[in-house]
Parts: C-alpha cells; sequence; structure tokens
C-alpha cells in the first residue's frame, strides 16, 4: 500500500505541472502513466509537437525530392526530438524525492484508493487528493472496413510506411486540416471528405472561402457533403464508399475527433460522473463529483489545447494552496490556431456572433496579398490569407479576429492580449511594429473599420 499526499493519473500538462510543483512543496506525490511513450503527455508525444515538427519539414521539401525519402527523413527527425522531450519530462520528475512515478495502468477501487496494475504485479495507492488527466485518444467511429491496416488515425499516420502516395482524409476539423495541408506538402495526392457544406462551417464565410482556395491551390481535392459509409481494402489500395462517391487512395487518414481515456478507470467504483460520451463531469473549479478529485486537460471535455490544461494546473493548485476562487469561467479571449500553411488563428467573436449577441459592429477584412504594409509575407513567398477583425463600434473595443495568414500563431496571442486588457482597436491600429513583420497588418488592416 503506498499512500501519498497527492496522486496524479496521467502524465500530461496539468499533471505533470501539479505533481513537480506540489512535490517541490514538500508533499508526497505519486504519478501513475501507462504508457512510458507518454511520458510528458499527449502534446510533446503525438500530438502538437511532433505533428508541427512534421509540418516544419514538410514545407521545407523541393519538388525534386523524393516524397518517400523525405519522409522517412522527417519522421525520423521527429522521432529523435520526441525521444528526447520524453526523456527530459520523465527525468524531471523521475530526479525529485518526493515523487513515485509508476508504470502502470490504473484503476478506482473506492474513493480515494487505485489499484495499478504493473508489469510486475498490482500496486494499491491511496491519496489524500487524487487529479484525473489521463486524456483522450483518436475516435474510431462505427465505419465497416475501419480496422484495415491501411486506415490510421492521427496518431498512427505520423508513422505510415510506405508513404501513401494517394491519402483521403476523412474529415475536415483541424486536426483533418492539419494533415490534409501536411501531406500535401510532402507530396502526397490528397483529397479531403468532409461531411458539413463546407469546410470550417463556424468560421467567417470569406476565411473559409480563403482556407479552401489555399488548401486547393497546395493540391487537395475537397469533397463537401460527403458521409463515408465503408471503406473497402483490395490487394494495392483502399476504397472509400460515400454515397455514390467512391475514392481510391493508398491510405486513408480518420480523423472525426478524439474520445476522453476514462473506459479502464472504473470511475463508478469512486462515483465519479461522466457524461454521455465518457468525459468526466467537473464544475467550474474542475472538481468531479467525489471531494478532492479533480480532472483536468482533455479528460473533462473542455477545449482541447494545452495551454488549456496548464490554466487547469492553476486552477487546482489555486484550490490547493491558494483562496480557491480561481475558475474556468475566468477565462476570457483564449485563442487558437490550425496548423495548416499558412496557419490559421481566430481569438474571440466572428461577426455573426457579435451581432446575434447584440453587437454593433465595425468590421475590417482584406486579404493578405493587398496589405501593402504587410511585406513580411511576399519575402517568404506565401501571400495566401486574410484577415478580418470584429471591434465593437460603440467603444471600439475588439470583439474578435481571425487570422490566416504567415505568423499568425504569434500574432493572435498579441491580439488576445489586447482584448483581455481592453485596449481599443485604435491602440492596434496606431502600433509601432517592428519592419518587415506581419504585426504591421494591423496598422493597415485596422484602418479600414467600417
Amino acid at each position: 500500500m503506498i499512500d501519498v499526499d497527492l496522486l496524479v493519473i496521467g502524465w500530461g500538462k496539468a499533471g505533470k505541472t501539479l505533481a513537480g510543483r506540489w512535490a517541490k512543496a514538500g508533499h508526497t506525490v505519486a504519478l501513475v502513466e501507462r504508457s512510458p511513450q507518454m511520458y510528458g503527455g499527449t502534446c510533446i508525444n503525438v500530438a502538437c509537437v511532433p505533428t508541427k515538427d512534421l509540418v516544419t519539414s514538410a514545407e521545407s521539401r523541393r519538388d525534386s525530392d523524393e516524397p518517400q525519402q523525405f519522409f522517412t527523413t522527417a519522421v525520423a527527425s521527429r522521432d529523435e526530438l520526441i525521444g528526447k522531450l520524453n526523456a527530459a519530462n520523465h527525468a524531471m520528475l523521475a530526479d525529485d524525492p518526493h515523487i513515485i512515478l509508476i508504470d502502470g495502468t490504473a484503476r478506482f477501487v473506492a474513493e480515494h484508493t487505485v489499484e495499478v496494475t504493473t508489469a510486475t504485479g498490482t500496486e494499491q495507492v491511496t491519496a489524500k487528493q487524487i487529479v484525473i488527466g489521463t486524456g483522450t485518444t483518436p475516435r474510431r467511429p462505427e465505419i465497416p472496413g475501419i480496422d484495415s491496416p491501411r486506415v490510421y488515425d492521427s496518431t498512427t499516420i505520423q508513422h505510415a510506411d510506405p508513404f501513401p502516395a494517394r491519402l483521403a482524409v476523412v474529415g475536415a476539423g483541424f486536426i483533418g486540416l492539419e494533415f490534409a495541408s501536411m501531406f500535401a506538402a510532402f507530396g502526397a495526392q490528397v483529397i479531403l471528405l468532409n461531411s458539413a457544406e463546407r469546410i470550417l462551417p463556424s468560421a467567417e464565410p470569406e476565411v473559409a472561402s480563403e482556407v479552401a482556395r489555399t488548401l486547393t491551390d497546395r493540391g487537395v481535392t475537397i469533397l463537401d457533403k460527403v458521409r463515408v459509409d465503408a471503406i473497402e481494402e483490395s490487394d494495392n489500395h483502399v476504397t472509400v464508399i460515400a454515397g455514390g462517391t467512391r475514392v481510391e487512395a493508398d491510405a486513408v487518414l480518420v480523423a472525426t475527433g478524439r474520445t476522453p481515456v476514462t473506459a479502464d478507470l472504473c470511475l463508478a467504483s469512486a462515483g465519479i460522473e461522466v457524461d454521455e460520451r465518457g468525459f468526466i463531469v467537473v464544475d467550474d473549479q474542475l472538481r468531479t463529483s467525489v471531494k478532492d478529485i479533480f480532472a483536468v486537460g482533455d479528460v473533462n471535455g473542455g477545449p482541447q489545447f494545452t495551454y488549456i490544461s496548464l490554466d487547469d494546473n492553476r486552477i487546482v493548485w489555486d484550490q490547493l494552496t491558494g483562496t480557491g476562487s480561481r475558475r474556468r469561467s475566468d477565462r476570457v479571449a483564449v485563442p487558437n490556431t490550425t496548423f495548416i500553411t499558412p496557419p490559421l488563428s481566430q481569438v474571440g467573436l466572428t461577426e455573426a456572433q457579435a451581432r446575434e449577441a447584440g453587437h454593433q459592429v465595425l468590421v475590417a477584412c482584406k486579404p493578405v496579398a493587398k496589405i501593402a504594409a504587410m511585406p513580411r509575407p511576399k519575402i517568404l513567398g506565401e501571400t495566401h490569407g486574410i484577415i478580418k477583425f470584429v471591434v465593437d463600434a460603440t467603444d471600439r473595443r475588439i470583439l474578435g479576429v481571425t487570422l490566416f495568414c504567415t505568423d499568425s500563431q504569434e500574432l493572435v496571442n498579441l491580439v488576445a492580449l489586447a482584448m483581455r486588457a481592453g485596449l481599443t482597436a485604435d491602440v492596434l491600429r496606431d502600433g509601432i511594429w517592428t519592419h518587415p513583420s506581419s504585426t504591421e497588418a494591423l496598422n493597415e488592416v485596422l484602418a479600414d473599420l467600417a
């Protein structure tokens, strides 16, 4: 029997941060992770970092570079980077004498007791406080033929072998778009199967049109309003059947969302409630239905971003050591980026959402290629994109922005900070920015508010 002050199940951003902080404060901690390949969490091992490493490699490929060899080299570089990050994350906690690391699968046997199945047997761990951060895994919808070895998810596609000269991507969410853009850059012929009427249905319509045009220019074929009925495998290819449409490919990527990793936790044994999709139910302060048990990161059904998991850590930490007043609802102007090329970033409301909320709005929208004050995209040779601001007509505060342009993943953070600080659009419009930079777009685009 192992008894600790804090038990963390899952080595994600929030869990590992809480474990390290709590141990440094002199408390005892146990951290359970079922796979050594996941030390550090989903982000650094199979999601954000490795995929962006592959995106960067793909963008450096020349037409003369043979796709298979280039992809193989890129994957090897990716694996080397991730191996180093995985080891560094393990060392961060393994070297702390207050932390017990357990490789194994945890399941609850009582409210504050878990049994961990390891390679050598079982361990029982009890704790005063428990943090569940087991994350999510790619969802595999019930489609006949989905178990074909030619069908990949967002994790396995990163080691596709052989490289698929023809790739069918099922799903046009941010994961599907990123991989479609990436594999097109690697040299694949990509067909994107989208069940909605258009890609990015919740985005600004001008932006969605520009993203579709950009992907098409990069060689991606987009099929809208198609729903996959079955996947059939033959000797040398696979066929995706969607109504009357048949798409032949060398491989299929299914990117239809993610599902919580909760099935093996036996949460009912502890009385921990889950919703109809299996996500752990939490309140505004990440408390589950059981006292002193928290759920952090993707497993609680919130936005699936690493930086949200990091903020979850702050909320729980405030309950462990602070006033306990910090809440999820305190979050405002939370940005996000989809790493297609160029990156697509957004924060706040769209024009339609702002009007529905009762705002009188001013709008500024301009294609990147026509922004004279923004030479950086031209220097880099990537002038696809569009920028759209939505501003309150009364007080001129920024309500939302969509940035589909080079460096948008950085630029959106500046705009988000301005929104949180309550700055007006005029402050950004009249800002003095370095040259040549993508930030200079603010001077010109915001001058066109109307």
